[in-house]
């Protein structure tokens, strides 16, 4: 090799080096990949949600690695008279911010559904919408400390513990803290073994946890099929901001509820359900990054989620309690922590938790009635919501 090619090559060495995200990677950048690293270890660990969190993670990484670098977030733009098309992220994030992802969601999460549960006892229905109460509390506790109306719509609506439907929700209103409000929603979710139980012991007694309750009764077919009929047309008529949620769940239900179609809610429930989910996380990581994660208003959002998650729990529970000075046959109020809509994971722990005092009371079936009925709980305040403020 000649002197002047062995120079070149390390021309051109030097600019492939200059290229790469070294020389713009900042402390927080690798503070938010350290974050991932960890939300990964825990998921996988601790099994919490890792079908959720392991793609939200990774798109956390991918985010934090300077855009300028890997270009996977930019835009189309024009080049002297040339179109060049935008990166692969760009792409699939716009899925989340044209609102498309969460109703396909709600499609899959309907056909997996059995709202038989709650159809045999109606009463399970306002279970499920006392659990909204912390959608409210950290509504007006967000305006209090300086949240505009539309972000602090975002943040009540983790409350509800429905993941998509708070990224609806975020996308249409406050686009620019959706990265922050999705982490909260789905970390606060996959943590629900965790905060559950100990508001449980709080707010009941050992006498109320160990209360056995009837087994439903057997919900008709033809039931089940004119029900997701019904809600389709009453929420669309009373809240029609709600439809893209509530008809997706309620198609992907009926679907479900038809022999003909079952095949079709296979597809919807499986196939589907985790390839969006797949995508959807990806693009809820892929606002995560440092410049705009790493600031004051985060931690508060945070905690203000937490707060919402927690006060919706209680509030199931106190519910139910209520109820109960009215009612012969009472309810277990361990069912109505189970009121969020972390479907079925609220109504799990619930069981879990009666059977740490009985091991021979079972609950499940009736606690995921509240759960079920959260779902549609908390699509129809996001539908409020966006008829209010959009």
């Amino acid at each position: 090799m000649k002197e002047g090619e062995t120079v070149d090559l390390l021309t051109e060495l030097q600019k492939v080096f200059s290229a790469s995200a070294i020389y713009t990677f900042s402390v927080g950048n690798l503070f938010m990949i350290g974050i991932a690293l960890f939300m990964m270890y825990m998921s996988y660990k601790r099994h919490a949600e890792p079908l959720l969190l392991i793609p939200l993670a990774f798109g956390m990484i991918i985010s934090n690695i300077p855009a300028i670098s890997s270009g996977l977030f930019a835009a189309p733009h024009i080049v002297s008279g040339v179109t060049i098309p935008g990166g692969l992220m760009y792409y699939i994030q716009q899925g989340m911010y044209a609102g498309i992802y969460p109703p396909l969601i709600f499609l899959g999460i309907g056909a997996i559904t059995d709202f038989s549960f709650v159809l045999a006892s109606p009463i399970l229905f306002l279970i499920g919408g006392a659990a909204q109460i912390g959608i409210m509390i950290a509504f007006i506790t967000a305006r209090t400390i300086g949240f505009n109306i539309f972000q602090s719509a975002s943040i009540g609506i983790i409350g509800g513990a429905d993941g998509p439907t708070t990224i609806f929700v975020t996308s249409h209103l406050a686009p620019n803290i959706l990265g922050t409000v999705a982490v909260a929603a789905y970390t606060y979710i996959a943590l629900i073994p965790f905060i559950e139980p100990p508001i449980q012991r709080l707010l009941t007694t050992r006498r109320e946890r160990r209360i056995r309750m009837k087994q439903p009764r057997v919900v008709s077919k033809t039931e089940r099929m004119i029900f997701p009929v019904a809600t389709t047309l009453i929420a669309g008529i009373l809240i029609p901001k709600a439809l893209p949620l509530v008809g997706m769940l309620m198609l992907g239900n009926l679907l479900n509820e038809i022999p003909l179609t079952k095949r079709l809610a296979d597809t919807s429930g499986h196939a589907l359900l985790d390839i969006v989910d797949v995508l959807l996380m990806l693009s809820v990581g892929g606002t995560t990054k440092a410049s705009t994660f790493l600031t004051p208003a985060t931690l508060k959002i945070l905690g203000l989620g937490l707060l919402a998650f927690s006060c919706s729990l209680a509030g199931g529970i106190l519910f139910t309690k209520f109820l109960n000075l009215f009612l012969k046959n009472k309810i277990n109020p361990l069912i109505g922590a189970a009121g969020v809509s972390a479907v079925p994971d609220a109504a799990r722990v619930a069981q879990q938790t009666a059977q740490k005092e009985d091991p021979h009371n079972f609950i499940l079936m009736q606690a995921m009635g509240p759960n079920v009925a959260g779902v549609i709980g908390s699509a129809l305040v996001a539908g409020v919501f966006l008829s209010m403020l959009k």
